[in-house]
């Protein structure tokens, strides 16, 4: 019987719950993924950020999704996410770190706001980074600036310094996940290919009286995460999942127009708009033509 997750809300809490020994510092903590022990298969709600690179460990269930870290791989989880762990199994010997950091350790620095912008922070554990030896070594370094800082004593320089490796570590780890999204080109083209197919079917088979498809309904067909989605789509077509959704509904606005003889308002409808002005609006924006001058200078 599943349990409910429980809210972790400080790095404390977490240590305790999971066997660790309390943390020097109350906003931010890095361990070795073999120091934690314990409550594995706590389901939880973390009130922080938890970034880890791990390698040789069990499964991981995070959100409806099972990722094997056998082949060591970096995982980013922010604050409000559901994270359950899994019974070890038996020879369990993980290497790595996991480094967990309040959002209030960020306070009054220049990464408050900015860390918003690291979209991986919400991709699943599925969607993980996988790290070449020499990527892993240069996040490895950071990770020991980041603890050593910690482990010293604290004064006024300290957080802007730990917080000036963390903005380097989670800029590495951004250019890493773009490398990613081309080396692994092969995969993630068939992933947008299956996105084409979920479009064309949803355009093609009367569903748009229900509205346009959300990037959401387009993610879940596809079973990723929303944001590594359009992210990957960004770095492959220069397009985010919302543009292609845009593109797919301007392709089928075209076909009507020049082929039929509906009025704009009947294709709207059709389309899936309550109000014909927003889809002219849009029409327009993306075509830089009115439908109706569209349908003129086709004919």
């Amino acid at each position: 019987m599943n349990k409910l997750p429980i809210r972790v809300n400080s790095i404390s809490m977490a240590h305790k719950i999971r066997g660790m020994a309390p943390p020097s510092h109350p906003l931010i903590s890095i361990t070795d993924v073999g120091a934690v022990k314990g409550a594995a298969d706590i389901s939880a709600v973390l009130d922080f950020y938890m970034i880890s690179l791990k390698r040789n460990c069990d499964n991981l269930t995070y959100g409806q999704q099972k990722y094997d870290f056998d082949e060591g791989v970096m995982a980013f989880v922010g604050p409000n996410q559901v994270l359950r762990g899994q019974e070890h199994e038996p020879g369990y010997a993980p290497k790595g770190w996991v480094m967990l950091v309040h959002p209030d350790f960020f306070w009054g620095t220049s990464l408050a706001k900015k860390i918003k912008k690291y979209e991986f922070f919400g991709y699943a554990v599925n969607e993980a980074l996988f790290l070449s030896e020499k990527e892993e070594a240069t996040i490895n370094g950071i990770i020991e600036n980041i603890r050593q800082e910690c482990d010293t004593n604290i004064d006024k320089f300290s957080q802007d310094i730990i917080v000036s490796h963390i903005e380097t570590l989670l800029n590495y780890s951004d250019r890493y996940y773009q490398r990613q999204f081309i080396t692994r080109k092969a995969t993630n083209a068939k992933v947008l290919t299956q996105m084409e197919d979920v479009l064309t079917e949803y355009f093609n088979n009367g569903n748009l009286f229900e509205g346009l498809p959300t990037v959401q309904y387009v993610a879940d067909k596809l079973h990723v995460s929303t944001k590594y989605l359009s992210s990957m789509s960004k770095q492959l077509t220069g397009l985010t999942t919302q543009q292609h959704i845009h593109q797919k509904l301007m392709e089928k606005a075209k076909e009507k127009l020049s082929t039929t003889d509906l009025s704009v308002g009947e294709i709207a409808y059709e389309l899936g708009f309550e109000h014909p002005q927003s889809f002219s609006k849009l029409f327009k924006t993306k075509t830089k033509q009115s439908p109706l001058e569209f349908r003129a200078s086709f004919n």
